[in-house]
């Protein structure tokens, strides 16, 4: 199942594990595997990238770190087919993907001997770029009725829904908050105004979706493979350049 109506349905880099992702939720739609289980197992694959690195295994690290994004969609794609949509697993795969980007980074600093104080901004610059497309993303949904587990602004804990209890929900709205709200209010501030917008080309979210994290941890595993692993903290930094240009064509749009 699509976040998205099929008419609205764009060309995203970052989701090339969709179809993976959908043949293993379908896999586990009888089972007891729940997507809090997935989302479990999409870290435990990340953590096994980031030893890869670390030890020389860069092939290895690419498939970890290719297999982690499957995952990571997997998760919502489950939740789906099981119609057991959740703010915790929300919260929870968020929280996740942050902490294992920060490891990722140390992981590539430690290897590379980067500087310090350029690699916590390639992290940031990361970080900052996944924002605007999950941004801009949150709003197409939200225009054209598609998903709406996400929300444009994650400024309210939310009610739970059924089948999760209001406390896990407040623990990991606040670690959500504490992680990625800075990242936010950048966002915001640099397009308050992207929520009223009524057109979001598909050719232009589709320009946005290379800052999404698959296409992110495409674009590290393939760098690490072809032995550039020197060239990928510099690489997220000059990229976040395109963030004041995809939010300049917005704006001219």
């Amino acid at each position: 199942m699509s976040k998205l109506p099929k008419n609205h349905q764009f060309i995203d880099l970052s989701d090339y594990g969709r179809s993976p992702a959908r043949f293993i939720a379908n896999s586990l739609k009888n089972t007891n595997c729940t997507p809090i289980h997935v989302t479990i197992a999409f870290i435990i694959s990340g953590m096994m990238a980031i030893a890869c690195m670390v030890y020389g295994y860069f092939w290895a690290a690419a498939f970890f770190l290719i297999f982690k994004s499957i995952l990571d969609a997997a998760d919502g794609e489950l939740a789906r087919v099981k119609n057991t949509p959740s703010y915790t697993g929300r919260y929870f795969d968020s929280v996740a993907d942050i902490i294992l980007n920060l490891f990722i980074f140390i992981a590539l600093w430690q290897i590379t001997n980067a500087n310090l104080g350029y690699t916590i901004f390639a992290f940031l610059s990361i970080q900052l770029q996944g924002t605007l497309y999950n941004y801009y993303y949150v709003i197409l949904r939200n225009q054209v009725n598609g998903d709406t587990t996400s929300r444009v602004f994650e400024n309210e804990i939310p009610i739970a829904m059924k089948g999760e209890k209001q406390t896990t929900v407040n623990i990991l709205f606040a670690c959500y908050k504490a992680l990625y709200g800075i990242f936010d209010k950048i966002i915001y501030i640099l397009d308050s105004n992207a929520s009223e917008s009524k057109y979001l080309p598909k050719w232009l979210m589709t320009g946005v979706s290379t800052f999404g994290l698959g296409f992110q941890l495409l674009i590290i595993s393939g760098m690490l493979v072809l032995g550039w692993k020197e060239y990928i903290i510099p690489f997220f930094i000059s990229y976040s350049i395109m963030i004041l240009v995809f939010i300049g064509i917005r704006k001219l749009l």
